[in-house]
């Protein structure tokens, strides 16, 4: 099954990254509130803000971007996607660390001019973060695409 060449399997994608989307925007909200306001280190607040948008994907994914998956009973789904989701935040948590230190140098060394709240720092971490959710939103398709969903035809 192709995303390319199966118009159905491109839909659900494009709805997935969708859905990704607003997760993502959840994901950076929660994420720079709790590191704005200090509440705590930047990597515990990568995995709360992960866990919120999980929990908003899943409800997405299950109603939209598949509404035809309903074969399994909902516990299933959620402890199926969510089990994923887990492995994917093992994926993104060392990811995110790696590159963060590694950006926040990186802008610090260049001397970017701040700019309102926008510094080397806040660079650093929104950066990192966005690589991290990309490389893990593939990782989350494909694999609850064949495990989570596989009971939709494609």
């Amino acid at each position: 099954m192709s995303i390319i060449s199966n118009p159905k399997e491109r839909q659900r994608f494009i709805k997935f990254a969708v859905v990704g989307i607003i997760g993502a925007i959840i994901d950076f909200g929660v994420f720079n509130l709790l590191v704005h306001f200090d509440l705590m280190r930047p990597v515990y607040a990568s995995m709360i803000s992960f866990t919120m948008a999980v929990i908003s994907n899943f409800i997405w994914n299950r109603y939209w971007t598949y509404p035809d998956s309903r074969s399994k009973p909902i516990r299933h789904q959620l402890m199926m996607f969510a089990f994923i989701n887990v492995i994917g935040l093992g994926i993104r948590t060392p990811l995110f660390a790696f590159l963060e230190k590694r950006l926040i140098w990186f802008f610090d060394r260049m001397s970017f001019p701040r700019i309102a709240f926008i510094d080397h720092i806040f660079l650093g971490h929104n950066i990192a973060l966005a690589i991290a959710i990309i490389v893990v939103m593939f990782w989350n398709f494909y694999v609850n695409r064949y495990l989570t969903y596989n009971d939709v035809s494609a």
